[in-house]
């Protein structure tokens, strides 16, 4: 990898068809904005139909002959992943990446239309659905990659992925830790399992740094101020944020399992690049019992 990798490095994406989750807004939306530049296919899979077709606008006002397009997708819902996967496939015989972008952080209290606690339930649980909705797309496009999003925040994290409720002693950050944890558990998980059935397609994880996102948007007006603040201070841009989404998708040293984030002092901001946190944090049976459990309670069983 070069010391200073951008989304100038990212080859031709001609005939690749990409979905990325909250690709209205923020790093979502600057990363279907570089695949677009680069030839891909996009599918913006967007909670607001309205703002996706407007992000859909903004994109083709920067490249004209874009083929992008918005599907209605609410991760807070299974019944709305289930509807989503049906959709695509219906639509797009193809899927090359598959981008698990969209959150939320820090919410007060709330349940999904399922029972679960609302950021476990929607960046977590309500993308391990789509992506085993989607695994046989994924399994029978040559190259294949999924792309699941960390945290900071999860990088001192103890898993603790029993309180699937959190009704009992909620407390915001602690959820929002445990939500992306499980995420990038499942992104080695879902590597190991695909490579011991032989499967092509790779998983990777990564995280995007301290960077400007609508993450918060429906939060209290206090803590949007002072992340705001915090982001000046410490972060970077949506832009820049992409990049660690960006080179997972699309570098061609990538392997399959890694953890990529920025290279900036304790992963705040910086250009993107190989990380062992996960390495250090990842549990064999813990992810194995989290995949069990992720599959019973989504009703999506992985057909590999």
């Amino acid at each position: 990898m070069g010391i200073f990798w951008t989304k100038n490095d990212i080859k031709d994406l001609t005939g690749k068809v990409a979905v990325v989750t909250g690709g209205n807004s923020g790093i979502g939306f600057q990363t279907s904005l570089a695949l677009a530049e680069k030839g891909a296919t996009v599918v913006l899979a967007v909670r607001n139909l309205n703002k996706g077709n407007d992000a859909v606008d903004r994109i083709k006002a920067v490249v004209p002959q874009a083929n992008v397009n918005a599907i209605k997708l609410d991760l807070n819902d299974l019944k709305s992943v289930r509807a989503f996967a049906s959709e695509f496939k219906n639509n797009y015989k193809s899927l090359s990446l598959l981008i698990n972008n969209a959150g939320i952080m820090l919410p007060p209290y709330r349940s999904t239309e399922d029972g679960f606690e609302s950021q476990f339930g929607v960046n977590y649980l309500g993308h391990f659905a789509l992506t085993g909705l989607l695994l046989e797309t994924l399994k029978k496009t040559p190259n294949s990659r999924v792309v699941s999003l960390g945290s900071l925040a999860a990088h001192k994290a103890k898993p603790e992925f029993s309180n699937i409720k959190g009704s009992k002693k909620y407390k915001p950050l602690k959820f929002y830790s445990q939500s992306k944890l499980a995420c990038m558990f499942f992104a080695k998980e879902l590597q190991y399992r695909l490579r011991s059935h032989h499967i092509a397609c790779k998983s990777i994880a990564c995280h995007p740094g301290i960077s400007k996102t609508s993450l918060l948007s429906r939060n209290t007006k206090l803590t949007n101020k002072l992340t705001r603040y915090s982001v000046r201070l410490v972060g970077q841009s949506a832009e820049m944020g992409a990049l660690p989404i960006l080179y997972a998708a699309t570098e061609s040293s990538i392997r399959g399992g890694e953890y990529i984030g920025p290279d900036g002092r304790r992963g705040g901001k910086g250009y993107p690049t190989e990380l062992d946190i996960l390495d250090n944090l990842f549990v064999d049976h813990v992810a194995n019992n989290l995949w069990t459990l992720s599959e019973k309670l989504t009703g999506v069983t992985y057909r590999f």
